[in-house]
């Protein structure tokens, strides 16, 4: 995380179910009382993706809880939110996500160090069910030999 930046959601579940292939920062089209809310932690990126339609990026399935001290100005939680990005990197993801496979996730919803909200994006792939195993037994793995080199300096 640069200096400055204020996370505000991460989606851990995505680096599980996917393989991270390259990552995007987007602007994101909000409303006042929603960065009020963000400004509170209140945003949700699980089962969260973004698609490209007619030239724009829409976010769908993240969820900006209403904020708390909001009116009528409040929102729908879940609706679209229209993604800020350049016109060549929208090119770019429109050529890949028509690829088999890959699908344009949510990783972390943050304030950037001029305080606007930003996401990025991952460009992903899909893990198989024998990958998690792969990945979680690599975890165990890695984790227990870290502690068997604690244990082993620890003694001396």
């Amino acid at each position: 995380m640069a200096s400055g930046e204020k996370n505000i959601s991460t989606n851990k579940k995505a680096y599980h179910d996917y393989f991270i292939e390259e990552t995007f920062e987007a602007g994101i089209v909000l409303t006042g009382t929603e960065v009020k809310s963000l400004r509170e932690r209140g945003a949700a990126l699980r089962d969260s993706f973004a698609t490209i339609r007619r030239g724009e990026a829409w976010l769908h399935n993240v969820h900006i809880s209403p904020y708390s001290h909001g009116n009528r100005a409040n929102v729908d939680t879940d609706r679209m939110r229209k993604l800020l990005l350049h016109k060549k990197e929208i090119r770019y993801l429109v050529g890949k996500t028509a690829e088999r496979g890959f699908t344009l996730v949510p990783l972390k919803l943050y304030f950037d160090a001029n305080n606007r909200a930003k996401i990025e994006l991952g460009l992903a792939r899909g893990k198989k069910q024998y990958d998690k195993r792969a990945a979680i037994a690599e975890r165990d793995q890695k984790r227990d030999m870290e502690r068997a080199l604690r244990e082993r300096t620890k003694g001396e």
